[in-house]
């Protein structure tokens, strides 16, 4: 069979301080992070990993967290060292840290692009000081300016700018302020996304007070113009592009690629040349467990079983605006379509899914996605 594209994705698990609204995995960090351990675990939990490779290059490098800033360039380069022993890079790579804009770690980022580091996502989430205070963010407006001014002076013209909107007692002119704020360093990405209160945070214990639904409605409306006129392209739920600026790590996600997942709790999607089985991996999520070496850190490999394949694709290729080919569907998946027949059969008649040499949302399907995607969990009655 025709193996999907590879990516590598990386987690790191430390943070300054843990944000009120964050249920990813991340920790606070200690004063001294355990670098050099860190890296020996990663490295060590590729080589359990590298039977999945099955002869493709990698495509594109994720480094996620958490705040993978907070590590060194020196760390980065013994790292780098030791991917590049074990692992073809496919010669356009796309490599991207994700970056907090705190002086300190901003500085790094001269030695972060000269170790091929090529695309940086900066959490900035606001500019509006009252706002960055409430998200619980460690940096202030200016330390955010200045983190894209030397982003854009160490050789980045390539980076994603992270934005929410819907803040606490946020309005409309306010989120637009960051939006234009945002717009007036051109980046070719922005992620602009709306704040959720997610289980296990603690927003979720003590909720702030949130736009009413009609503002939220407004802001949204009036973000999604903007952004159009400024030439950017609505090609997923919340991320925004330059032409042929999109982010390829994330596409290979939606669209059903292969991809590793070393680090802390880090997760991966894996699919076998011989048999075509697909399987997930989970990675033991505790710092201190993932750097004792007696730990197996494999923590989770299991199967998706063949009725949830298609579901499983399409529930995330349908968040593409240009969805997912035929041909893709059925190679990455092993199915023919008519395995997803009838969830699509009620999408089409819905109106909220179109089917030509690709599948994808209409335009309605598009404003009422989790409609369209709820069609694909549950059975017709």
């Amino acid at each position: 069979m025709t193996l999907p594209p590879l990516s590598l994705y990386i987690h790191v698990p430390w943070c300054i301080r843990k944000c009120p609204y964050c249920d990813f995995n991340s920790h606070k960090a200690d004063a001294n992070l355990p670098e050099a351990e860190y890296i020996d675990a990663l490295l060590s939990d590729l080589d359990r990993d590298l039977i999945w490779v099955q002869g493709r290059d990698i495509q594109s490098i994720f480094f996620g967290g958490g705040t993978p800033s907070l590590l060194s360039a020196t760390a980065y380069e013994r790292l780098f060292v030791g991917l590049q022993q074990r692992l073809t890079f496919a010669a356009d790579i796309e490599i991207t840290l994700e970056a907090n804009p705190g002086t300190f770690e901003a500085e790094k980022f001269s030695a972060y692009r000269k170790l091929g580091i090529n695309r940086l996502s900066i959490g900035i989430q606001s500019f509006h000081p009252e706002h960055l205070q409430a998200l619980g963010r460690v940096h202030d407006r200016d330390q955010a300016l200045r983190a894209i001014e030397l982003a854009k002076l160490a050789g980045f013209d390539n980076f994603n700018l992270d934005l929410m909107h819907g803040l606490p007692n946020q309005t409309i002119d306010q989120a637009l302020a960051d939006l234009n704020q945002a717009l007036s360093f051109n980046p070719n990405h922005l992620s602009w996304y709306q704040l959720t209160i997610e289980p296990n945070t603690e927003f979720y214990k003590r909720p702030p007070t949130l736009p009413e639904d009609d503002t939220l409605w407004d802001i949204q409306e009036a973000g999604l113009t903007l952004l159009q006129q400024n030439g950017y392209e609505h090609y997923e739920i919340s991320a925004f592009s330059k032409p042929g600026k999109q982010a390829r790590h994330n596409v290979n996600y939606w669209q059903f690629g292969d991809y590793l997942g070393i680090g802390a709790g880090a997760h991966g999607k894996i699919t076998l040349a011989n048999s075509g089985e697909i399987f997930r991996t989970q990675k033991t999520r505790l710092p201190k467990d993932y750097l004792n070496p007696d730990t197996l850190r494999a923590t989770a490999v299991e199967p998706i079983i063949d009725q949830d394949i298609g579901l499983e694709c399409l529930m995330n290729a349908l968040r593409l605006k240009e969805g997912i080919s035929i041909k893709d569907f059925e190679e990455r998946t092993g199915l023919l379509l008519s395995a997803v027949a009838e969830p699509i059969k009620r999408a089409q008649k819905l109106g909220l899914l179109h089917i030509d040499n690709r599948i994808y949302a209409s335009d309605k399907g598009q404003q009422y996605l989790n409609n369209l995607l709820s069609l694909f969990l549950t059975e017709e009655e």
